[in-house]
């Protein structure tokens, strides 16, 4: 009795998560994280749930192997919506009816051959199996696809170890005792449903809290990033440059980098060529640029990098390298421009050491960046001011 009232329970909380599923993706429409694959795997589970209660005791009938079958196309929806939560376009439909139709074939297969109680044994085998792989996939995705949600991946982890591993016993014991082993009137049925009753508790909000992260760091990003180009914003490299100078003795330079004649560019082509334009530069700029240095639009054409732990002279070679790579690989060929070039130039800060001396610092580059436009344009120029040139009669000295 308390058996079927845990998997009434259950039935409960798979479908009313299955509508909350549904009514989260038609809300997030194009970008909703899997959670159709999600409700639909919900759905499947609460079904099979549901099936249970009405075939009663375990045996061979047509709503049993129903049953069978929609708990394990459960398993593979389950797959399919965290593949598409982490961004792998995954095919749900055309793999769900392969896996029920053959399921069922194979179903009737084995309770011929060997009886009911060996196809009660294959499901909890091929679950077992199927929940090892999950968890293996999990701990994987540890290291590499969910970095970002190390905690919560290990808690999943955890969780589907205890279904798996009651999976396992319930195999050992259809084996061992045949159906009364498992009935529901035992301690290991109440064990079980309990779990299964925790396990629906648990997780389904736990998808949904993912969601919600994941949307706020995306709104986030887009609050840190520039549209057009996906560098850093102000904002952005605000932000960045306060975990950067959190480590103690962390020092920077700053390179403000301006386009030649990018006035005459929009004038003369279009704004849809200056674009263009300003992409090139900024994938010219992260190509340059070294592992741990920041790449912001200021706006309009100026950019600015950060670069992070860097001497005089690297500083100067990286404002250099990152000036001839614009020059050698930002141009734009058609039959209106023939072979658009681009130059910039380029002003170097001082050493700088906090977040709150990126102004001083800007006014360093800048000033060294307004030399260099009248001095010719597509060169680099490092700041002169009092502090730099007393730096240099000390060292001649």
């Amino acid at each position: 009795m308390i058996a079927t009232l845990l998997v009434g329970m259950l039935c409960v909380y798979l479908l009313s998560f299955t509508v909350m599923f549904l009514l989260i993706s038609r809300r997030l429409q194009d970008e909703n994280m899997g959670m159709d694959v999600f409700g639909v795997g919900n759905l499947m589970l609460g079904g099979a749930y549901v099936l249970q209660l009405l075939e009663g005791a375990p045996g061979w009938s047509w709503l049993s192997m129903l049953n069978h079958t929609l708990t394990l196309c459960s398993l593979l929806a389950y797959c399919v919506g965290g593949a598409r939560f982490f961004g792998r376009s995954t095919p749900l439909a055309v793999p769900l009816l392969c896996l029920a139709v053959g399921y069922s074939l194979v179903q009737i297969l084995v309770n011929w051959a060997f009886g009911p109680v060996a196809r009660y044994v294959m499901l909890a085998g091929v679950c077992a199996v199927s929940f090892v792989a999950m968890v293996a996939m999990l701990l994987y995705g540890v290291r590499s696809f969910a970095k970002d949600l190390r905690g919560e991946v290990l808690l999943f982890a955890g969780l589907i170890s205890g279904i798996c591993v009651l999976n396992v016993i319930k195999l050992s014991k259809l084996l061992s005792g045949g159906f009364e082993a498992v009935s529901n009137d035992g301690r290991f049925s109440m064990v079980f449903y309990v779990y299964m009753c925790s396990l629906a508790t648990i997780l389904p909000p736990s998808i949904v809290w993912l969601v919600l992260r994941r949307l706020t760091d995306s709104l986030r990003t887009v609050a840190a990033r520039d549209p057009l180009t996906h560098l850093l914003n102000r904002r952005g490299l605000s932000t960045a440059l306060d975990a950067c100078f959190r480590r103690p003795g962390t020092t920077a330079r700053l390179l403000l980098v301006d386009l030649d004649h990018f006035k005459n560019i929009n004038d003369s082509y279009g704004h849809h060529v200056g674009d263009e334009v300003l992409c090139g530069v900024a994938d010219a700029l992260r190509a340059s640029v070294r592992k741990d240095d920041l790449v912001c639009r200021l706006g309009g054409e100026e950019f600015a990098v950060i670069c992070v732990g860097a001497d005089d002279a690297s500083v100067m070679r990286l404002a250099e390298r990152v000036r001839s790579s614009i020059e050698q690989k930002v141009m734009l060929q058609g039959a209106l421009y023939a072979q658009l070039r681009c130059t910039v130039t380029i002003g170097v800060s001082d050493s700088f050491g906090s977040e709150a001396a990126l102004g001083q610092a800007m006014q360093q580059a800048d000033a060294a960046l307004y030399r260099g436009k009248h001095t010719g344009r597509n060169r680099v120029e490092h700041n002169q001011g009092p502090n730099r040139r007393n730096a240099v009669l000390d060292t001649v000295h």
